[in-house]
């Protein structure tokens, strides 16, 4: 079997060039995988794999590669609001925009996107996206769809989709000896990584963490990844007198990134609303054995009770995470064990690599493999007589011989 697989690849600045570039020699060392270039004519495969994020710079050229030739999709976002219409609107092409609003909602949603077109509403993708996820122009053109989570899955099948569905685990780092990064120090280190913004409750953190800080004044919060277009950090801490407590950091290199996570004591992830996502900063911190506090939300819910911390997103959502932030603190060990064992048992590559494998051989053959099967089941049952074959068919299901 050979793969076409399409992925932004490093050094993209992207969670899922990253993923890719875990996956892709594990990948490698069980099938034939041919990665496909931006601009470049799509590799000869048995079947083509696309993973679909919602950044049109780094997934606008794979969902032009998708619309060329049907595959299996991995949808690590389910909201895909910014990626529509960055490959509509974003090259003057309105009416693929109105379409796709009209997939979503209908005649209601072809009228929302005229008043956005005509400047008369807000930029929908930036206000409430997780409204019109839009992800139904994706799950058309999907042969084969991989998800991470339940989560996406209950709302692919809600939007329609009906084809072969699997849920794949995202997967983790092998870990290595590492060493911590020397110049960052605290009692305890709280840390918060990836792209900052309100979705990420960085208000939030910082609100509980400036209260937290008053009864453990040695305690220190670093913040490492870009942030918004608009969202000023630097006022924030001024506001809440957290210049001192707080260590800011820009985007840092893949080998930093991990220096600087194992130097942490606590790690947080908050998200709100959720896009349907994975994190790959949370599987690096459940694979290094750290406490780490979520929200309650999307695919974090999944998470085990007994591996992480959940803050509901509720109006108590500062008090709760001050109160996680202590006991993370206070209980790390236990929870840090929790995380790491988990990670290992769900999340470990070979077995995410062999599920890959499992899914795409069923997605470039498995319709011939289940008709031949079939077929010979229905000769076998003739020559003893039996003519129901329709519950031989459900039995062999049931038991797993076909699909």
């Amino acid at each position: 079997m050979r793969v076409a697989y399409h992925s932004p690849m490093p050094p993209s600045r992207s969670g899922i060039a990253d993923y890719s570039a875990l996956l892709l020699p594990a990948l490698r060392e069980r099938i034939e995988v041919v990665v496909a270039q931006e601009g470049s004519r799509a590799p000869r495969a048995d079947v083509a794999l696309y993973h679909i994020g919602n950044d049109p710079d780094a997934h606008g050229w794979i969902l032009d590669a998708l619309n060329e030739r049907r595959g299996v999709v991995v949808l690590h976002d389910y909201v895909l609001h910014h990626l529509i219409a960055g490959t509509t609107i974003g090259r003057r092409n309105g009416r693929a925009y109105l379409d796709a609003m009209e997939r979503e909602l209908g005649v209601a949603g072809r009228l929302l996107g005229l008043g956005v077109l005509d400047n008369l509403l807000p930029l929908l993708w930036e206000t409430q996206p997780e409204r019109f996820p839009l992800s139904g122009v994706v799950l058309d053109r999907a042969t084969g769809l991989i998800v991470h989570s339940g989560y996406v899955a209950e709302r692919a099948r809600a939007a329609g989709y009906d084809g072969p569905l699997w849920r794949i685990p995202h997967p983790a780092w092998p870990m290595t000896a590492l060493e911590a990064a020397p110049d960052v120090s605290g009692d305890p280190l709280v840390g918060c990584f990836g792209f900052l913004n309100m979705n990420k409750r960085i208000p939030q953190l910082l609100e509980a963490f400036a209260s937290f800080r008053q009864s453990n004044p040695g305690a220190r919060l670093l913040l490492v990844g870009s942030a918004g277009e608009r969202f000023d950090v630097g006022r924030r801490l001024e506001r809440l007198g957290l210049t001192e407590g707080v260590q800011r950091m820009d985007y840092v290199p893949e080998e930093r990134m991990w220096s600087l996570m194992a130097a942490c004591d606590v790690l947080v992830n908050l998200r709100y609303p959720t896009m349907g996502e994975t994190s790959g900063s949370v599987i690096r911190a459940l694979a290094l054995g750290k406490p780490l506090v979520v929200s309650d939300v999307g695919w974090f819910s999944e998470l085990p009770d007994d591996a992480v911390l959940k803050v509901p997103v509720d109006d108590y959502e500062v008090t709760t995470l001050e109160a996680a932030l202590a006991l993370a603190a206070e209980h790390g060990a236990s929870l840090g064990g929790a995380a790491h064992a988990y990670v290992e048992r769900e999340h470990a590559l070979p077995k995410v690599a062999d599920a890959y494998v499992r899914a795409l051989e069923l997605a470039a053959g498995g319709d011939a493999v289940d008709d031949a099967v079939l077929w010979r089941i229905a000769e076998a049952a003739a020559e003893v007589g039996l003519t129901d074959t329709s519950r031989l068919a459900r039995a062999a299901s049931d038991a797993g011989i076909i699909r």
